[in-house]
């Protein structure tokens, strides 16, 4: 039996999540917008049959909006974040190995049959089924000999409707008018430079890029460019990354609701940005002993632009928040410049180890026996996060209900990660 490779896409992720929870919303237009409500970053199928473009301002298009009926949501995170992992668990059964590439899409690796059962049609409707049964989300299976021809399948069966949501290219008779249907700017790892390039050359599409020599290809994109045109030929030259590489940084940044001008509020976002970086440290199982802090203005606020960092470096390398907080929040002080509003601030933990490298020696500020309660202090205030919402439990530095916060007037309930919005039925 031979290996196939199946790419498992959730469709317009973010919109498909709002509706699982709601369903008055299915089958009506909707819009997810942006951090602070800017822009226009998610759309159901029905707001792209209006004509409503990706990354439009949402005060551009506010009352188009409204006139159309089209529903509109901020940004819900922490709802997105806890869906694609119950849709990653979904999927662990149905393959041998799985690779989690983004919020809403999974490369499975599985076996083909040999004969008359090789079309993995119905094992993808099956897939299909079993996600919607259990998230009510609908996803897109395309199959293939390689990644990237998964990539293509899965464009493949999202386009045609004839397929039903799966189309399986490594059991078809002919690829080649497949591949001629797809554009050289919609095949993974083709960016607009080399798709330019390409398209100089006469090369428009999948097929054409396949078959075209390959010292040419080698000449401009070198031993990437090869590697794509194999992947295309049915060699699969990418594996999949069943356990991704440990992180070497983690960030935290966001946009304000309004402009910072006082450093009280400054220090209140550090605090919140460094809390939240500091629970992904303890998430991943690492810690810093270098953080960075940097802070800018928006360039159309009537002031010189102003934008600049500070970094701390601890003795031990540590991911409890009070630690960090201890070494980061004087960076404030630095960073901050009266008479520049700012319009964003951030966090960046470098320098990541994993837990194991930690050694206890003279710089160790706790006891082996305190250090131990202090981690289990942190894992108890994780815990309750994750059960109750996150906020549940968050440190005095972070200020309450603070006026800079990030916007998002139009937020769902997170049903699904908060006792408080899981939905009440009365019978």
């Amino acid at each position: 039996m031979a290996w196939a490779t199946a790419l498992i896409d959730g469709n317009n992720f973010y919109a498909s999540c709002e509706a699982a929870l709601d369903p008055s919303l299915i089958g009506r237009p909707l819009v997810v917008l942006s951090n602070n409500d800017g822009c226009i970053v998610a759309r159901s199928a029905e707001a792209r049959a209006l004509g409503i473009a990706m990354g439009t301002p949402y005060f551009q298009v506010r009352r188009e909006l409204e006139r159309l009926e089209v529903v509109v949501r901020s940004s819900n995170y922490a709802l997105y974040a806890d869906m694609s992992h119950r849709l990653m668990l979904t999927l662990e059964p149905w393959v041998e190995e799985l690779e989690v590439y983004s919020i809403d899409e999974a490369f499975g690796r599985l076996r083909r049959p040999a004969g008359t059962g090789a079309d993995l049609t119905a094992w993808g409707q099956a897939v299909r089924a079993q996600v919607r049964r259990h998230l009510g989300l609908p996803v897109a299976v395309g199959i293939g000999p390689s990644k990237l021809l998964a990539k293509v399948a899965n464009k493949l069966a999202k386009q045609n409707r004839a397929h039903g949501g799966v189309f399986d290219l490594g059991a078809v008779a002919d690829p080649d008018p497949w591949l001629a249907a797809v554009a050289i700017e919609d095949v993974w790892g083709i960016g607009r430079k080399l798709s330019r390039w390409c398209r100089l050359r006469g090369v428009a599409n999948a097929l054409q890029l396949r078959d075209m020599a390959s010292g040419e290809l080698r000449a401009k994109a070198g031993v990437v460019g090869l590697r794509l045109q194999q992947e295309l030929r049915g060699h699969s030259c990418l594996p999949l990354v069943a356990v991704p590489p440990a992180k070497r940084e983690t960030c935290v940044s966001r946009s304000f609701s309004e402009p910072v001008q006082e450093l009280p509020q400054l220090r209140e976002a550090i605090a919140t940005y460094l809390s939240r970086a500091a629970e992904k440290l303890r998430r991943q199982g690492q810690r810093t002993d270098t953080i960075t802090v940097f802070v800018r203005s928006s360039p159309f606020n009537g002031t010189s632009f102003y934008a600049n960092a500070a970094t701390a470096t601890l003795p031990l390398a540590s991911n409890d928040t009070a630690v960090l907080l201890a070494a980061a929040l004087p960076l404030a002080e630095r960073l901050f410049r009266p008479h520049k509003p700012l319009q964003k601030a951030g966090v960046l933990l470098q320098n990541l180890q994993p837990l194991q490298q930690l050694q206890h020696h003279l710089l160790t500020p706790l006891p082996p026996e305190q250090q131990q309660r202090r981690e289990a202090l942190m894992a108890t205030i994780d815990g309750l996060n994750r059960r109750y919402g996150r906020g549940t439990v968050q440190w005095a530095a972070c200020g309450l209900r603070p006026a800079w916060a990030m916007k998002r007037q139009q937020l769902s309930r997170a049903a699904t990660t908060r006792l408080s919005d899981i939905p009440v039925v009365q019978a």
